[in-house]
């Protein structure tokens, strides 16, 4: 008998830095490097998708953003799992990485959370392994767009 996949929700930001997108180069044990846009699940507490990803941002980078606009979203499977990811772009206000707080940060067996300044452009985010695939196809096609949607 097949179980139902469980559902997870998450917010990602595109979050804009100038003409940069703020990244999160992930360094795991026993897996290649890749970078991720900040974010993460949306949490039973959370007032709202976008309350998710401003509690997120403040986890993460210790940030504060302005204005969100929902621009993309896209499901991912594994086994067991869906995910259905949602993406809003946005410009960074404030970032101070001191203070930053999460389970993540407190158990070295997750690997590093590195932040890394990618330009905001096709071609310097093609030469990055940049996680979910269809994210990256979607930014290889509307990078260039993402100034022009931040509210």
């Amino acid at each position: 008998m097949n179980e139902t996949p469980r559902l997870r929700r998450a917010v990602r930001a595109l979050l804009l830095d100038g003409d940069a997108l703020v990244l999160i180069r992930r360094t795991r044990p026993g897996r290649p490097v890749y970078w991720t846009t900040p974010g993460g699940r949306i949490e039973p507490g959370d007032a709202s998708p976008e309350a998710a990803l401003r509690r997120e941002l403040d986890e993460e980078l210790g940030a504060v953003a302005g204005p969100v606009r929902q621009v993309f979203a896209c499901g991912e499977q594994s086994p067991g799992l869906h995910r259905l990811n949602t993406f809003y772009v946005c410009r960074l206000v404030s970032m101070d990485l001191s203070r930053r707080h999460g389970p993540e940060f407190d158990d070295p067996s997750k690997g590093r959370y590195d932040v890394d300044l990618v330009p905001c452009t096709p071609d310097e985010l093609a030469s990055i392994d940049l996680i979910p695939e269809t994210l990256a196809a979607y930014l290889g096609d509307h990078a260039a767009d993402l100034p022009g949607l931040v509210p």
